[in-house]
């Protein structure tokens, strides 16, 4: 297929920037102050791989797909490029920021013009790939498979090309069943596929045998669906709440072809067109936007919250970075940590302590938080400072807040009297709050009564947990100095100990919080259910992993959230089952990184617990049923070995109180990772949906080991639509795997 004919199914043939791309141009590679190479860069034909020579022995070039590129930035914009580059050089440099962890590509141009010419080119092509349906990437990724299967480059497909073609898309025939397609299709009987015998075989291969059924079964006008049919289907299979003029709608939206839109016809493409949009997505439209009350207090919400957010590794020795600042906030991570020590020259550093994790400058941290904190959310982010700094560098510490982040610090209370709640996420758009110790009570913004310089507090226990659990303290001191400067903008976060939920009844103000290890946070949850979410009805909590954990490794969340907890903290840097349910808790609303709690869990006369269930508002029985369909497109694992299939099975979760927490899984299919279908049907008994998370899990079969995870996606109970559905599917790391997916019946009932 020519570049041409690829570009305009990206919507963008003839464009000059796509031109300058697939031209090319020489950029400077920077990987340290030294290393510092010329490279030519190119978009290959297919308008999806960027190709770059290599001066290695054995590898004359590199390449990688436009699919692996998390974000392009502007400028010095990576530590990389801050750290080899002269400020004099701003407007020429540029950054590829990769999914995962994939090193970035740190380039510098000749000239501004050129530099910002690649950046917005590239953002353009990425942003274009990005928009397409699953059906249309699906195109791509089958007819990118039958380019490479051409291994001779004459636009034809041999026999043994189309078996090697098979086997890339992740599907095992036998050789009579190949040679029975292959057969089918060469019409000329000229021993190869070319034009429109090669449609012939995509089409046949391409067909969805289950959309064919459910098409036929509404298909009632002349072959096609009429408005009418299509109201049908909505009302009765996805059961929305829908009129003809939606219906309608959809028609103009999705029909692609000229004289059944005219008919007010939907033919099966534009139903299955339909189908791969996000009117036929699990997850609710409506749910995509912030549609959430965000005027009620801070407290009232889940907070997606980040720990040792410095992190790219484990906690003994891997590396500290604003990169990981960077990736948290843009997944709306609404809390960061930093922990903060002395450092050389003054200037303190963020490192964890006591190990040989590597240090990064406190003010890089602030800089970088302030240019990334709104970019997906324009909710507050919570600064949650672990002070392990000496008097001279807080006051530098507190410098850098103020005069970094400037009127976006909140430095005092809103309002003019002293407040007796908290603002709500709403008041708190675009501001920053700083959690950590304060010398006095909040009403000392008012009065002014700030008279000493400084003074000693407890140390925060996270700090002392630290301590406790082995790591190399030099003075396990329970005490440190605290300057009045940075203790004076801590304002809605002060950081106190428990005490127990009786006192902390009585003497805790609203803006005073206590940080829970996991280990105490669970006992809590499990023997003291109702006192703990009544605790959080007008404070917060924060809860962290345990000091243990050294490899970075997560806690489960639901009980955290079960008992109203808002600031549960996860290691964002670990991609595990822990942070697939926290990225789907905060999937709805918006992806501001707010979740309101539910009615239950704010209201003071509530007596919920989540382990007992006794009867009230909460207990809302529903059966949730689950029929698996079919998969699509299933990434294959094992790139390197083309004989290499998967044998995937579909594992669905329910999260959320103990009594609703189950798991069933489908058959495994044998050698089909591109089409495999089940139909086997699920059900699953709900008490409390509001606190119920559903996940759907793809893997494939091993008979000897342990089976290999290929994809997911989680997300609410609440936020799911009703009838045939298509679900994405994420990596480990959460990313979404373009073109792969699972198509699924489900229907949520009330319980008569």
């Amino acid at each position: 297929m020519e570049a041409n004919g690829t570009a305009g199914k990206f919507g963008l043939e003839g464009d000059p920037d796509l031109q300058f791309l697939l031209i090319g141009g020489e950029l400077i590679k920077i990987r340290s102050s030294t290393w510092k190479k010329n490279r030519l860069f190119k978009l290959q034909e297919d308008c999806k791989t960027l190709w770059h020579e290599s001066h290695k022995m054995f590898k004359k070039y590199h390449t990688f797909s436009i699919d692996d590129i998390d974000s392009v930035r502007m400028g010095r914009q990576s530590e990389g490029l801050n750290k080899y580059t002269d400020a004099t050089v701003e407007e020429q440099c540029f950054s590829i920021i990769f999914k995962g962890r994939k090193r970035n590509l740190d380039l510098m141009a000749i000239s501004g013009g050129e530099a910002k010419q690649w950046v917005n080119s590239l953002n353009k092509l990425i942003s274009n790939m990005r928009n397409l349906n699953r059906q249309q990437k699906s195109e791509h990724w089958i007819i990118n498979c039958m380019r490479k299967a051409d291994k001779n480059e004459d636009n034809k497909m041999t026999l043994k090309e189309l078996k090697h073609f098979l086997r890339q898309i992740n599907i095992e025939v036998d050789d009579t069943y190949a040679e029975e397609i292959f057969k089918k299709c060469d019409e000329s009987n000229s021993g190869s596929l070319e034009g429109a015998e090669i449609k012939h075989f995509y089409d046949l291969l391409t067909q969805r045998e289950e959309i064919d059924v459910i098409y036929g079964k509404y298909a009632q006008t002349e072959g096609q669906m009429s408005a009418r049919d299509l109201l049908s289907f909505l009302l009765n299979e996805q059961r929305e709440q829908v009129s003809m003029e939606d219906a309608l709608k959809l028609i103009e939206k999705y029909e692609m072809d000229g004289t059944a839109k005219q008919k007010k016809h939907m033919t099966k493409d534009g139903f299955l067109m339909y189908l791969h949009q996000e009117e036929g997505s699990i997850l609710n439209p409506a749910h995509k936007l912030v549609y959430q009350d965000m005027s009620q207090p801070l407290n009232h919400y889940y907070i997606s919250s980040s720990h040792n957010t410095y992190l790219m590794e484990d906690q003994l020795k891997g590396p500290s970075s604003t990169e990981a600042y960077i990736k948290a906030l843009m997944k709306s991570c609404r809390c960061v940590e930093l922990d903060c020590w002395d450092g050389a020259n003054g200037e303190p550093v963020i490192y964890h302590g006591y190990t040989l994790t590597s240090k990064v400058l406190f003010r890089d941290v602030i800089k970088a938080i302030k240019e990334y904190a709104f970019k997906t959310s324009d909710y507050p982010v919570i600064l949650s400072l672990e002070n392990h700094c000496t008097v001279d560098q807080q006051k530098l510490m507190a410098h850098h807040l103020i005069s970094i982040l400037g009127d976006a610090l909140v430095t005092k209370p809103l309002g003019k009297t002293m407040p007796t709640n908290f603002p709500s996420p709403e008041d708190l758009k675009g501001k920053f709050l700083i959690k950590g110790k304060r010398l006095n009570k909040l009403d000392a913004a008012f009065t002014g009564n700030n008279s000493i310089e400084e003074d000693t507090v407890s140390e925060e226990d996270e700090a002392a947990d630290c301590k406790e659990n082995g790591q190399k303290a030099k003075s396990k001191k329970s005490k440190i100095k605290l300057a009045t400067v940075l203790s004076d903008i801590v304002i809605y976060c002060k950081s106190v100990h428990f005490n127990g939920f009786e006192q902390a009844k009585d003497n805790q103000a609203f803006y005073e919080m206590s940080s829970f290890k996991e280990s105490k946070a669970f006992n809590l949850a499990d023997s003291s259910a109702t006192a703990y979410m009544h605790h959080n009805m007008d404070k917060l909590s924060r809860i962290y992993p345990a000091g243990s954990r050294t490899d970075s490794s997560n806690y489960n969340p639901v009980p955290m959230w079960n008992v109203g907890c808002q600031i549960v903290a996860l290691n964002f840097q670990t991609p595990s089952k822990e942070m697939h349910l926290n990225q789907g808790r905060f999937l709805p609303n918006g992806f501001s990184g707010y979740i309101l709690k539910p009615e239950f869990q704010r209201s003071l006369s509530s007596q919920f617990d989540p382990n007992t269930l006794t009867k009230g508002p909460w207990l809302q029985r529903k059966v949730f049923h689950v029929m698996v369909i079919s998969a699509q497109q299933l990434p294959k694992l094992n790139k390197d070995k083309h004989t290499s299939i998967v044998d995937p099975l579909v594992r669905v979760e329910i999260c959320g109180v103990p009594a609703d927490n189950a798991s069933k899984e489908t058959q495994y299919i044998e050698n089909n990772g591109f089409n495999p279908m089940w139909n086997e049907r699920f059900q699953f008994n709900i008490q409390v949906p509001e606190l119920a998370m559903v996940q759907f899990v793809v893997e494939d079969y091993d008979s000897t080991t342990q089976n290999d995870f290929i994809g997911q996606y989680c997300l609410p109970l609440t936020s799911v639509q009703n009838g045939y559905r298509h679900v994405p599917l994420l990596t480990k790391r959460g990313d979404v795997i373009c073109s792969a997916g699972l198509f699924v019946h489900l229907m949520l009932l009330d319980v008569q």
